[in-house]
């Protein structure tokens, strides 16, 4: 066999061999055949322009449009930009006080945002928008494109074109075999091998790589479900954050909730039931090396329990990334800090504040400013109602020398903790009605206590006090307690929008490595009266494994239809007059019999 000589043809000419009813085509049945392409391809059809006259047919080209590919991925990379000002500007909800710090420091530019909505931009008109068009894209693109390829796997392949040489891979060869075995021996080896085959007009018609369809529709319904599952997350989603100490319990009920972010199918009303008690908090940090201070495990101890009874305890451990699940929510660990356990004692020695109070850390190394506020001191010296405050830092790992380093920890386990406060007395404003950081120090009705000129300062380790100036009484650290934070999560849409990110993946990968191919087995008897078998293939996009497929299937057809060893004088196999763009006869596929064909791309 020798390589027969093929004309040029345009690139959607691979995509349509031939008519779909397997009835003879005219010299150009090269050309593209639209039916045909779209045999190949559940992709619809996008037309330039509008359709018919007035609004119909402009709502038909507005619709046309919404649910075409490059819309669709348009709409996908400005819902991708719009969701950059989410992840820079503080969003209200999950963190107001970050929002509030933010807003002071950009108060000139703050007023223009609020009108974008860009402190609430997942609820924002614009970003709904983009979103709802993109799901109204995808579902205007998946219904016809299933549709069509349902049509597809119920009809039966393409039947051969009449010059199987036009084909990009061709393989032929003469044998004394029965035109009819050979037609049979193909059917069976293609099916064998996966590919639909039927046998139509004196030829096999196959076809293989259907999952490349599948996997195309795969990602389009994934998109789907991935949009579902995010907005469902985001219509009947809600978090509460908690701080706990060592020691002390947390019930999901509005009362002990710190902040609550909620959602239109989510409100306090829609709490799980549940509990738990932190029994102990477990911190481990690398002490030596080039990451000295890097933390190495965080592990919250809790019992909890399930409904209303709270006797029946359950143990577990909560740790970063490994959530308690307790019915529809999930409860996460997000961090964790040092409380200081301090007793105040007014002028008369008489206890008016003993217990720990959180201070946040600011660093890596936990140094933590906090502030102790005692609203029940009582008189001063001058029979005055008076309220005392101690603003300062806990450090976990105190510094050797202040002078370098200031109110600094220096490792965040502690190893060496210290107190570090200044005093104020006054009123801290507490029952004017306006709320109020428990964190921070409102000192507008404050004075700062002093000694002599000096302010008034004092560093304090674990059992010492101070004596604090002015007859205000003595302040006694006694210790620290560790704390958590804890986040309490209720998103029902997550598995969804993770079974839909996965399945997307799963169907790219399908949709681009398997590949949409057709072969073609034709078997004739020449004038010699010897069968001419002819082979050709044609796949959807340009690969080397359709001519290797093919040269395997015509090294295997011919256990059925062995090629002669000798060859008779050319001829035209279709049994018509050659044209102008026929094989001549040293090209003809008849001029030569090796044992294993060639193929030809």
């Amino acid at each position: 066999m020798s390589d027969t000589k093929t004309s040029p043809q345009p690139a959607d000419a691979a995509d349509s061999p031939g008519s779909s009813d397997g009835s003879d085509r005219t010299d150009n049945s090269f050309l593209v055949d639209a039916e045909a392409v779209e045999r190949l391809s559940t992709a619809p059809v996008e037309s330039d322009g509008p359709v018919g006259m007035g609004v119909i047919g402009w709502a038909r080209w507005v619709w046309r449009q919404l649910t075409s590919m490059r819309v669709a991925l348009l709409l996908l990379f400005l819902l991708s930009l719009a969701a950059i000002p989410g992840s820079l500007i503080p969003q209200d909800g999950p963190d107001q006080m970050k929002v509030a710090t933010w807003k002071s420091a950009h108060k000139g530019i703050t007023p223009l945002f609020e009108r974008l909505e860009l402190f609430n931009v997942y609820s924002s008109f614009w970003f709904s928008a983009i979103y709802i068009l993109l799901f109204v894209s995808l579902a205007g693109c998946i219904v016809p494109r299933t549709w069509q390829f349902v049509g597809v796997l119920r009809a039966q392949p393409p039947a051969a074109p009449r010059n199987l040489t036009r084909m990009p891979v061709y393989a032929a060869w003469h044998s004394d075999a029965d035109p009819d075995a050979v037609h049979a021996a193909a059917h069976r080896l293609l099916k064998k091998r996966g590919f639909r085959a039927s046998a139509d007009g004196g030829s096999i018609a196959a076809e293989k790589g259907y999952l490349r369809e599948v996997g195309n529709l795969l990602f389009h319904f994934s998109l789907f479900a991935l949009l579902i599952g995010v907005a469902w997350a985001g219509l009947a989603s809600g978090t509460a954050s908690k701080l706990v100490l060592e020691g002390q319990g947390y019930s999901n009920t509005t009362t002990q909730i710190d902040d609550f972010y909620g959602s239109y199918g989510y409100t306090v009303d829609d709490l799980d039931a549940f509990g738990f008690k932190l029994d102990g908090f477990t911190a481990r940090y690398q002490e030596s090396g080039p990451q000295v201070g890097t933390a190495r495990q965080f592990t919250a101890n809790v019992r909890y329990w399930v409904g209303d009874d709270a006797t029946k305890l359950k143990k577990s451990t909560i740790e970063v990334n490994h959530p308690l699940e307790i019915g529809g929510s999930k409860v996460y660990l997000i961090g964790h800090g040092y409380a200081p356990v301090v007793t105040v004692k007014n002028a008369k020695n008489e206890i008016v504040y003993r217990g720990p109070t959180p201070f946040l850390p600011r660093d890596a190394n936990m140094t933590s400013p906090g502030v102790i506020k005692v609203n029940d001191y009582g008189t001063d010296a001058n029979g005055t109602k008076t309220q005392l405050a101690f603003q300062g830092f806990f450090l976990p790992t105190a510094p050797e020398n202040f002078e370098k380093t200031g109110p600094r920890s220096v490792f965040p386990a502690a190893a060496d903790p210290m107190l570090v406060l200044t005093a104020y007395a006054g009123d801290l404003r507490t029952d004017s009605g306006l709320p109020q950081n428990v964190y921070q120090l409102d000192d507008k009705a404050m004075t700062q206590l002093k000694v002599g000129d000096d302010i008034a300062r004092a560093r304090l380790k674990v059992g010492e006090g101070w004596q604090l100036p002015d007859g205000y009484g003595t302040i006694t650290f006694d210790g620290y307690q560790q704390w958590a934070t804890f986040t309490v999560s209720h998103r029902p849409g997550n598995s969804i929008a993770l079974a839909g990110a996965v399945a997307a993946i799963l169907g790219l990968i399908g949709s681009l490595f398997v590949q949409r191919r057709r072969i073609w087995v034709r078997a004739t008897t020449g004038p010699d009266g010897r069968t001419l078998v002819e082979m050709a293939g044609l796949g959807r996009s340009e690969s080397t494994r359709t001519a290797e497929e093919l040269a395997e299937l015509a090294v295997e057809l011919q256990g059925d239809a062995p090629a002669t060893d000798e060859e008779p004088a050319p001829a035209d196999p279709t049994g018509n007059d050659a044209d102008d763009d026929a094989p001549t006869a040293a090209d003809s596929p008849a001029a030569a019999a090796p044992t294993a064909p060639e193929t030809k791309e």
